[in-house]
């Protein structure tokens, strides 16, 4: 069976030409990542189109993931060759957006000097330094160096969230989005959200006619609001680099299965992200404490791994997704999906508020209960939204998923939807048409046989909100 976990991967310099994004589609991308926090809009655009070319040319659907920057605070470039810190010196940090060097940052943030007090602790790069603030001047910070490392580009600057006087969105984030609505991006993510009304501030159409919103978890506000975002969101990223700052490192790991539990529980794709394999930027093979990681975040119940500056500027940005590929079909293979279902009962899985809702989570509860004990092998969900797709991916069936819509942009953002393999079905026709027309289609493209007995879910018709309709078919031969 197909890998069910899917793979997001950071398009940058490393990774945009054409050779390189053919190279990635083939080793098995799923989700293009454009991040806005790097390079220009132009930039941007441009990697966008290639993608959906070359996705078109290669007969694969791969969604577009724009990554908003958000109040992000970011030093001013050390340039493309590494730049050692030394451990115990002192170095100042100045506002600007010049060039640092290594005895002298310039941090591109108006509000430094105001936000920072002497004894607090920044993080550069992810962790890769940690300076401790020693002196707040008239116009710059002092600070010592409790953490060597090597610092390239543009790093983050960790400013902790409760003290920095930035919001989510931005006026850039905002500016931004508007530009990329008009490419009918398929996803975006808000970073740094401390509340459900960071997201609702976004100007989109609710999916699939706008983007699915995706919430990245990365403040101690999102961790006391995580039930309301995850409810306002399509998808959450648990963003592992300034979470980790923002909490003791040893609650990362059980917050990451807190915040993919909740997710689960309410039908939204999980993304766990930040250093999953992060020394094949340089390395031809991670480390073996990578690898388990990865293998642990499938495990965990994430829906989707993401890779950064592994793709976006490492040495081999398709042997990384190739890597990742293996580790995750192979920890796959291994998850436990009867024991995943019984752990399920624990978690709210129906919402009785809304009848619609509710109606989709019943009937695919159901599903999940008889594909299970009749041995089905295949499910066919049709779907407008994505809605019962989702819904039905959080059981992590063993059978396959195959999710047909005749929404395009559904069809894309379909590709971040655990174990789902996502197929455009233009039928708009009855239930009777639409049901005959997902067989024949999953029939003809190989993935099920003549004669075997298929799950279906479906809506009444092409304008029900809910899923109401739960089949058991055989496969029709050929006309």
């Amino acid at each position: 069976m197909p890998r069910r976990t899917k793979i997001i991967a950071t398009i940058g310099p490393a990774s945009d030409a054409d050779a390189t994004l053919r190279d990635l589609v083939r080793a098995g991308m799923d989700v293009a990542r454009l991040s806005l926090a790097h390079g220009t809009h132009a930039d941007a655009a441009e990697r966008l189109s290639a993608v959906r070319r070359i996705a078109a040319e290669e007969g694969r659907p791969v969604g577009i993931l724009v990554d908003l920057p958000g109040p992000k605070v970011r030093a001013a470039s050390f340039g493309e060759e590494a730049v050692a810190i030394v451990e115990n010196s002192t170095v100042e940090l100045r506002i600007g957006n010049g060039s640092s060097t290594a005895d002298a940052f310039e941090v591109d943030y108006a509000g430094l000097l105001d936000d920072v007090e002497p004894g607090d602790r920044l993080s550069i790069g992810d962790g890769r330094v940690i300076l401790e603030v020693l002196d707040c001047g008239a116009d710059l910070l002092e600070a010592r160096v409790m953490h060597g490392g090597l610092l390239t580009g543009r790093p983050g600057v960790h400013v902790p969230s409760d003290r920095l006087s930035l919001g989510a969105p931005t006026e850039e984030d905002l500016s931004a989005l508007e530009r990329f609505l008009e490419l009918d991006i398929d996803m975006v993510a808000l970073s740094f959200v401390k509340s459900a009304d960071d997201l609702l501030r976004l100007p989109v159409d609710p999916h699939p006619d706008g983007p699915l919103v995706v919430a990245k978890v990365e403040t101690r506000a999102a961790i006391s609001n995580l039930s309301a975002i995850i409810e306002a969101s399509g998808a959450v990223m648990v963003a592992r680099g300034d979470l980790g700052n923002e909490c003791r490192l040893e609650e990362l790991p059980i917050l990451q299965k807190k915040i993919i539990r909740q997710c689960i529980a309410l039908g939204r794709p999980a993304i766990t992200a930040t250093q999953m394999l992060e020394t094949m930027i340089t390395n031809p093979e991670p480390t073996r404490a990578e690898v388990s990681d990865v293998a642990n975040a499938v495990w965990d119940g994430s829906s989707a791994l993401m890779l950064s500056g592994e793709t976006a500027v490492g040495v081999n940005p398709a042997g990384v997704v190739a890597t990742m590929s293996r580790i995750a079909e192979r920890a796959d293979d291994e998850f436990d999906h009867r024991a995943w279902a019984a752990e399920l009962a624990d978690l709210r899985l129906t919402d009785i508020t809304d009848p619609d809702t509710s109606i989709t989570d019943g009937m695919t509860m159901a599903a999940s209960r008889a594909i299970a004990e009749l041995g089905v092998g295949t499910i066919l969900c049709i779907s407008g939204s994505g809605f019962t797709v989702r819904s039905m991916a959080r059981f992590r069936p063993a059978a396959r998923i195959l999710g047909f819509s005749a929404n395009e942009r559904t069809v894309r953002q379909l590709t971040l939807s655990w174990g789902t393999e996502p197929i455009h079905l233009p039928s708009e026709g009855s239930i009777e048409v639409r049901v005959a027309d997902a067989l024949a289609s999953a029939r003809d493209g190989g993935q099920v046989a003549v004669g075997e007995l298929v799950g279906v879910l479906a809506g009444t018709n092409v304008k029900s909100r809910s899923t109401n309709v739960l089949r058991l078919e055989l496969v029709p031969p050929p006309d």
